[in-house]
């Protein structure tokens, strides 16, 4: 968390102090997909490095590429869902996984941003899906 005299100086500077949400701009739908998406990547790879399987394995038996799990791994916005549960499941995780992060999502922190911040939400909006 930010401190008061920092968030002030900030604030005096013309930024505005908020958590991730309030810079993209995001919808509360759209902050779900968001979480989502990354619980599910995070997921993934938890599960691949406990079965000591490498990128290219899971690749193989997705009939995929190691970069595509490597996209898939980092939450990258142009994985389809459908793809990130199917390698989910073929690393060995559960629907289980997702509802224990939906439980326990990870806190914003404060993050100063100045005004008229345009290109993050438009990036925000690629992983909900909706560009």
């Amino acid at each position: 968390m930010m401190d008061k005299e920092t968030r002030g100086r900030l604030e005096a500077a013309g930024f505005r102090v908020g958590d991730a949400e309030d810079f993209l701009g995001l919808t509360d739908e759209e902050r779900r997909l968001v979480e989502l998406r990354l619980a599910a990547s995070r997921a993934v790879r938890r599960r691949r490095e406990e079965r000591g399987v490498t990128q290219l394995e899971l690749a193989r038996k997705l009939k995929s590429s190691q970069s595509r799990v490597a996209k898939i791994e980092a939450g990258a916005a142009d994985v389809s869902l459908d793809l990130l549960i199917r390698a989910l499941f073929v690393a060995g995780g559960e629907v289980a996984d997702l509802a224990a992060a939906a439980r326990h999502p990870r806190k914003a922190h404060g993050v100063p941003r100045s005004h008229g911040a345009g290109k993050p939400k438009a990036r925000a909006e690629k992983m909900a899906g909706k560009a």
